[in-house]
């Protein structure tokens, strides 16, 4: 699997994490300070899952009826509760999406000539999608601090926090698959500062100076 753009120059980051690790963030401060395309994985999915859309037409044959509200959208909050307590509901859920929202972002990807790309890809090491960005970061944070603000952010249990962190890859095994790690453990110019630097061997790497 591999994104094509329509020059050579481009180079596509990939950035990964997990939840409440502030993949998002990191990528949204890369995009508008550096003024790079940015895809959202997640915003793609989103758009998938709207009824009628090839995503939710392939979760209303998968699920039951309990899954959708009386005006037939995906009751989203049901399914994310379901597929963290439920692994084979949740490896046939990817398995429906994962190759939808390949083809969105190969699409969106597709005809750009910017020399930096980024991708917030969540579980991009879960879909197996390495071999199709130039550069993998990831985006790390202690469990403790990612259950923190899951529970901040969502207004779930710690418990659920848990769970939800427990259905992925573990932030450290990414981590050792990355090409970059920045730690977003701490306050945010300690990650900003991390971030910049990090962008400045992306710059050299696009005029030949490094590599």
């Amino acid at each position: 699997m591999a994104f094509v753009t329509e020059s050579r120059e481009t180079i596509l980051i990939g950035i990964t994490g997990g939840i409440g690790s502030g993949k998002s963030t990191v990528g949204r401060f890369w995009s508008s300070h550096y003024n790079l395309p940015l895809f959202d994985l997640d915003d793609m999915c989103r758009l998938l899952l709207e009824p009628g859309e090839p995503g939710w037409a392939a979760l209303r044959d998968l699920l039951d009826g309990s899954f959708f509200t009386a005006s037939g959208e995906l009751d989203r909050p049901r399914l994310r509760s379901a597929i963290f307590l439920d692994e084979a509901l949740r490896s046939r859920v990817n398995e429906l999406i994962h190759p939808l929202a390949l083809q969105l972002m190969q699409r969106a990807v597709a005809g750009l000539s910017a020399p930096l790309v980024l991708a917030d890809v969540p579980l991009l090491y879960e879909a197996g999608w390495e071999d199709g960005f130039q550069r993998i970061v990831v985006v790390f944070a202690d469990r403790k601090t990612c259950c923190r603000r899951i529970v901040f952010r969502d207004g779930v249990s710690g418990e659920e926090a848990l769970r939800a962190l427990r259905s992925q890859m573990s932030l450290a095994e990414k981590a050792l698959r990355a090409d970059h790690v920045v730690d977003n453990s701490g306050c945010w110019l300690r990650t900003r500062l991390q971030a910049v630097h990090l962008a400045g061997l992306y710059q050299r790497f696009i005029s030949g100076s490094l590599y």
